[in-house]
């Protein structure tokens, strides 16, 4: 194990100090839900960079998620024609390339979960998270929910949305935060297959290694002070079932059309705010921009996940820009670094690529806080009252997941 290997194994502790610095109550800590979740990610990890067999079955996912995507490009060339192959326009374009990626995975979620398949996966990660850490059957149901899906992964626990404390809504939302949606991540892949191998099944670990991270640092941050109504049971998967399998496509469709629509929004607004920030820094001092700004201030975090300190100002530019103009624009600066060679040491892109995987940004807290309390408007103070300590515990879970690959990060 090398030096930086061993940053990242003090990175660990060093966010979760932070993480009990600023709790609620630091004495209610649940040490265990803490342990637990600690070994979750650390064995996740040693399986995934360090296993030969699992090495192999991540690069089948990989290579299975490259075929996939390549095969859903035939409905992107029948509306975009040649706007959808990178080759005939020069280069990679987010709007006919990506974008519609969304709306693929979308469907294809709706299918899987009219089959059976997404519920019973869910299940099972919800299991192993409510036994190993000891929270809420709701708790664990809606975070494993989460590793699939965004913000529609609160439905799954609708009925209990009244009665949960607010330990459990910081918890969810942190979750929600912390991890990406299959769809979305679609779109990670597309940008990044050329420039970091396996990278499809580097995301979907980060999307799993995500979920213990948020559900401790949710934990330590917001402990639990109350009587969760499911705590130490199962919670009833609520789910509405399409009528039929087309059914179920169309509906994914049309629920993909609406993120791309609201990704759109969000990517238009906030990189215009930067853009409009970067002209009034401009004026105050040549060459100031918000990027280097945030760089700096998050370089230090960047450093203590193990990245190279050459490499932190940068890596730090990526995480700043993640979390004011969401993880998207993060990651086209993260390909244009592979693509640049700008990194000194390939950990750096590693580290950064699982650091990103994750909705841990102002436009997400605002998407998670209002659809949660739309579902539960009755506890709308409550939701609003622990957004901000779940947006620190996503950031910090996805800290957490990036030090995990730093861990077992060997070249």
């Amino acid at each position: 194990m090398g030096i930086y290997n061993l940053v990242s194994v003090l990175g660990l502790l060093v966010l979760m100090a932070i993480a009990w610095a600023l709790s609620r109550q630091r004495g209610r800590v649940n040490v265990r839900c803490v342990a637990a979740g600690v070994a979750l990610q650390l064995a996740l990890g040693a399986v995934v960079f360090l296993a030969p067999p699992s090495r192999a079955v991540f690069a089948w996912i990989n290579d299975l998620t490259i075929e996939v995507l390549a095969a859903c490009q035939a409905g992107q060339a029948f509306v975009f024609g040649s706007l959808a192959d990178p080759e005939a326009v020069g280069g990679f374009s987010l709007a006919t390339q990506a974008l519609p990626l969304i709306i693929f995975f979308s469907a294809l979620m709706g299918l899987l979960y009219y089959a059976g398949i997404m519920p019973a996966i869910i299940r099972a990660f919800a299991w192993v998270f409510s036994r190993a850490m000891g929270i809420s059957g709701a708790e664990s149901l809606c975070a494993a929910s989460n590793i699939f899906v965004g913000i529609e992964s609160v439905t799954a626990v609708r009925p209990y949305l009244q009665r949960m404390t607010r330990s459990e809504f910081c918890t969810i939302l942190a979750a929600g935060m912390a991890t990406v949606a299959a769809s979305t991540m679609a779109v990670y892949v597309s940008m990044l297959s050329a420039v970091l191998p396996g990278i499809a099944g580097h995301l979907v670990s980060a999307s799993i290694l995500s979920v213990p991270a948020a559900i401790l640092m949710a934990k330590i941050l917001y402990p639990e002070d109350g009587q969760p109504v499911t705590g130490g049971t199962t919670a009833r998967f609520d789910i509405e079932r399409e009528p039929g399998p087309l059914e179920a496509v169309i509906a994914g469709a049309m629920a993909g059309v609406k993120l791309v629509v609201g990704v759109v929004a969000l990517l238009i607004a906030f990189v215009g705010m930067i853009g409009l920030a970067d002209l009034v820094l401009g004026w105050i001092h040549d060459g100031l921009s918000l990027a280097k700004i945030l760089g700096y201030a998050f370089a230090p975090l960047a450093m203590v996940i193990g990245v190279p300190w050459a490499d932190a100002p940068l890596a730090g530019q990526m995480l700043g820009v993640r979390m004011v103009a969401t993880e998207i624009p993060a990651y086209l600066r993260l390909q244009a670094a592979l693509e640049s060679g700008s990194f000194t040491s390939p950990r750096s892109g590693m580290i950064v690529a699982y650091a990103l995987c994750g909705f841990a940004h102002v436009a997400s807290l605002a998407i998670f806080v209002g659809g949660t309390a739309a579902l539960a408007p009755d506890r709308r103070n409550d939701i609003a009252a622990v957004g901000p300590r779940a947006l620190l515990a996503a950031t910090l879970a996805c800290l957490m997941t990036g030090a995990v690959a730093g861990t077992f990060f060997v070249g």
